[in-house]
């Protein structure tokens, strides 16, 4: 585990606090109690951070890294389902709601860095202080709302529409994700994606 100084985890917390205040602003005794309750957490590379089957006890708020969710299919395949980075909650969302047994793997794409947050510790923080609950319904709606235009790309758009979706809303995952796991993520074939990015689709 990578040590910090006092100033660096100052930073690190000023980070997720700012978009939390963004969403609804805080008061100091919340902020103090979340900054007490969490855990700054460090992924190496290629490490799972979630397993199949297992309960998502904790999320996390991402502070450098990238990471994929991803299913694993009765054949062995993997199918991409998100991708989240810097400023994202990283979770699976069904597991960690119903504390129940994942279907998706949370797997550390680079080194990542966290902080961490358990189940029952943001159950205490919402009964403790009802202002953070509106933080909470904030960013379930911003997910939500990710997810059903997810849904709706890979119902209604061709494999060119929804790779230009995927560049237009989120170009760093292009550059920072194998093609493999992109392709996976909009329904299409490596070689497609290929075909895309090449101008011979």
């Amino acid at each position: 585990m990578e040590q910090f100084s006092e100033a660096q985890r100052d930073a690190m917390y000023a980070n997720m606090f700012a978009l939390f205040n963004q969403l609804y602003p805080l008061s100091p005794a919340v902020l103090a109690t979340i900054r007490r309750h969490t855990n700054i957490v460090f992924f190496k590379r290629r490490s799972i951070i979630l397993e199949h089957g297992k309960i998502c006890r904790n999320c996390y708020f991402g502070l450098k890294g990238m990471v994929r969710a991803y299913y694993i299919k009765d054949d062995g395949q993997e199918i991409t389902s998100w991708f989240m980075k810097e400023g994202d909650i990283i979770i699976s969302v069904q597991s960690f709601f119903t504390q129940t047994e994942s279907h998706e793997v949370l797997e550390a794409l680079d080194d990542t860095l966290c902080i961490s947050l358990r189940i029952d510790v943001l159950e205490e923080i919402y009964r403790k202080f009802p202002e953070f609950n509106f933080v909470g319904r904030k960013l379930t709606e911003h997910y939500y709302i990710q997810m059903e235009n997810r849904a709706f790309s890979l119902r209604m758009d061709d494999a060119r529409q929804r790779y230009d979706r995927l560049v237009a809303q989120h170009p760093d995952i292009i550059t920072r994700v194998p093609i493999g796991y992109i392709a996976s993520y909009l329904g299409i074939s490596a070689e497609t994606l290929s075909r895309i990015r090449s101008g011979t689709y």
